[in-house]
């Protein structure tokens, strides 16, 4: 074996003698560091190159080898290193203290030479052992976390392709996918100590809510441009097959997560709030005509959201609502088209609502740009 392969061990005693018979029993095996006092002792074992083992004196002066265990087994960088005290106190009480403050065996002086050898290389296939299942813990920790910040990292890719995709289709989105995910949050943070919906608003559940919102409209994807870039108000019928956008995401959802195979969390949460967030609380919205509570709670907050959006937002062919005039409109609402809880703590945030609405508002770009496609739009119709 070379000399760099062999393991370090560090012996600690105060006296010459003890260091130079130590060093001779040892040299041929291991590499051999030496230290006349504790506080040596702990400068080595935390450097760059620490030991393997340690065999520590217990009586020494300033720091004795109790303060020096403690010391080393109170440290994160050095309480793995195994020590085995060598000393000459042999009472039971001495023992039992080494033991419990932390050392791997006790050995009093007069020492057999043999029992030293077998004592050490015990211990040092002990430590080769738990160093291999630490680092391979270590390792696998690394390994989930990675894993978790790649399918994190899938799931925002996979929303945001899905989301970019409905805004390819309606010139009116704009900013609004970015102003609603932040609208959701901040009034699921304010609802997440209220009673009626703590048990389900959590930071994960939050997250995804943020997550999934961009997806509210991906079924608008399947609305005809006739009906879909219309610049005003929809004929009957147009609104009948407008209305249809919500089963439409639903669906494309659906095929998704089939295409998976499996269930995922964020996509059942999208699918949910594409295909309810045109439901109103006393039941006259659609598809399906939910009332109340019967109303996923996740579609209740983007209703809320999607609602004041819709009106505080610039179109090419209207300006948007003050401010002031959208929060009474969806105060109005509380208790027919929205859940009253979640209106109370919409009209609590209202001013963050308006900061929102500020940092991601569509710029004078923006909307030349959907007025240029709209125009095309209608060219090629």
């Amino acid at each position: 074996m070379t000399d760099d392969a062999r393991q370090n061990i560090l012996v600690v005693d105060d006296t010459p003698d003890n260091l130079k018979l130590m060093g001779a029993l040892l040299k041929d095996l291991y590499r051999v560091k030496i230290a006349n006092s504790g506080a040596k002792a702990l400068a080595i074992a935390a450097s760059e190159s620490p030991p393997d083992l340690i065999l520590l004196d217990i009586m020494m002066p300033e720091m004795d080898g109790y303060e020096v265990c403690r010391r080393l087994k109170a440290d994160r960088a050095t309480r793995d290193i195994p020590v085995i005290f060598l000393t000459a106190k042999a009472e039971t009480a001495d023992e039992e203290l080494g033991l419990k403050l932390g050392a791997v065996d006790y050995i009093t002086k007069p020492i057999s030479p043999p029992i030293v050898l077998a004592r050490v290389e015990t211990q040092l296939k002990l430590k080769a052992s738990a160093d291999f299942l630490r680092d391979k813990a270590d390792y696998l920790e690394a390994e989930v976390t990675r894993r978790t910040r790649e399918i994190t990292a899938i799931q925002d890719v996979t929303i945001l392709a899905m989301a970019s995709l409905a805004e390819t289709r309606d010139s009116d989105t704009g900013n609004h996918i970015r102003r609603t995910q932040h609208y959701i949050r901040v009034l699921s943070e304010k609802l997440k100590v209220h009673p009626r919906f703590s048990g389900y608003l959590d930071d994960s559940t939050i997250d995804m809510l943020f997550k999934s919102a961009p997806l509210h409209d991906i079924g608008k994807v399947g609305i005809p441009d006739r009906i879909l870039l219309k610049p005003g108000r929809f004929e009957p019928a147009e609104f009948e097959i407008m209305k249809t956008h919500t089963t439409l995401g639903r669906d494309a959802i659906e095929h998704a997560e089939h295409s998976l195979g499996t269930p995922v969390e964020f996509l059942s949460m999208a699918k949910e709030i594409a295909y309810s967030h045109q439901e109103k609380w006393d039941g006259s919205g659609y598809p399906l005509g939910l009332s109340g509570d019967d109303i996923p709670i996740s579609a209740r907050l983007m209703a809320v959201a999607d609602v004041y959006d819709a009106l505080i937002s610039r179109r090419v062919y209207k300006e948007g609502m003050p401010h002031d005039r959208a929060v009474a409109i969806i105060s109005d609402g509380s208790g027919s088209h929205f859940d009253p809880d979640i209106v109370d703590a919409f009209l609590a945030l209202a001013d963050d609502f308006k900061t929102i609405a500020d940092q991601f508002s569509d710029s004078d770009r923006d909307m030349e740009q959907k007025r240029q496609y709209l125009e095309q739009a209608g060219a090629e119709g």
